[in-house]
């Protein structure tokens, strides 16, 4: 089935890191979604992402994507590659695609400076598998959270899905009583996809960041806890949830919780921060909320190990499969 293979299976390729490199500090690992590298004064941040399903911002989301996850780890994005397969060598197709790249690109202060392109009979849509780095002196990992932290959400769940939504399945959404007024508006969630500002202004309070993407929120936050180790206990109703997500997401019978995310920054900060974090945020204009909080795992034959979400008083131990493949299935 489509989504991301599944923890379990991804234990050999996690351990096919090559050669032993003292430079790289952070690698391959579960709910890592950037590898740090020492340059000596400076850390070098490299993440990639492909992105296929998408079809009518394709350009748009990949570059958003591959830069969210460089900005959550702590770095500006400066630098881009661009692996493009298409079906055919459609020149319109092509040209839409090069276009979305490179305002968006331009529109984050980051170039596109190389990639590949080809085509693949076998494929039905467009693949975009992007390359971003950038560098920073304090590298911030998913999994750096600590006991005690507080959770905070920027934006809200399910913004890239709500445009998503919005777009590819208009007919859909109207169909099942969303107007279009509403369609309107959650389609121009795509100008809200990125958090390279939202990382901005928390990264200097948080121990730990991850965005959203494949899977949710609720992704996202069993990722987190995986990746460190921990435990996460998330109230639902605290979790923000625009009116036009709420809209396009019951009409399909979606939870937006377990759709793509990307537009929200999920952080992890100590308590004696949060005021500081939800200050700096509110300044550049970004909503916030705390939705939860970061625990000791448990040990005992009834306890909940490391790398459980508690969502609602419900453990959840593995990453759920992103709720909008079953619509394109």
């Amino acid at each position: 089935m489509t989504g991301k293979v599944p923890p379990d299976a991804l234990t050999e390729l996690l351990a096919a890191t090559g050669a032993t490199d003292p430079a790289v500090s952070t690698g391959p690992a579960h709910g890592e979604d950037a590898a740090a590298i020492d340059l000596g004064d400076r850390t070098l941040v490299v993440a990639t992402d492909p992105l296929s399903l998408a079809t009518e911002a394709v350009g748009r989301l990949a570059v958003h994507v591959a830069c969210n996850d460089v900005a959550a780890s702590g770095a500006d994005p400066r630098w881009l590659t661009n692996t493009v397969l298409v079906p055919d060598a459609d020149p319109e197709r092509l040209r839409t695609i090069a276009t979305q790249v490179d305002e968006t690109a331009t529109d984050l202060g980051t170039a596109v400076v190389g990639g590949h392109t080809e085509t693949v009979p076998a494929l039905d849509r467009p693949l975009l598998s992007m390359t971003a780095l950038g560098t920073t002196d304090r590298f911030l990992p998913t999994g750096g959270a600590t006991p005690g932290d507080r959770l905070l959400l920027t934006k809200g769940a399910g913004i890239e899905a709500t445009a998503i939504l919005a777009t590819d399945f208009r007919d859909e959404c109207a169909a099942a009583g969303v107007d279009d007024a509403t369609l309107e508006s959650a389609a121009g969630f795509l100008a809200d996809v990125s958090v390279v500002p939202d990382a901005a202004a928390v990264r200097e309070f948080a121990t730990a960041a991850h965005d959203p993407t494949e899977g949710g929120v609720a992704g996202a936050l069993v990722e987190l806890a995986a990746a460190g180790g921990i435990v996460v206990e998330v109230d639902r109703e605290r979790v923000p949830v625009r009116p036009e997500t709420r809209a396009c997401c019951d009409a399909l019978g979606i939870d937006p919780l377990g759709a793509f995310g990307s537009g929200a920054l999920l952080a992890a900060v100590p308590p004696e921060r949060v005021d500081g974090a939800l200050e700096a945020l509110e300044a550049a204009g970004i909503d916030a909320a705390e939705i939860g909080t970061v625990r000791e795992p448990e040990t005992g034959s009834d306890a909940e190990p490391a790398g459980t979400l508690r969502l609602d008083g419900e453990a959840i131990r593995e990453p759920p499969r992103d709720e909008l493949y079953r619509l394109w299935e």
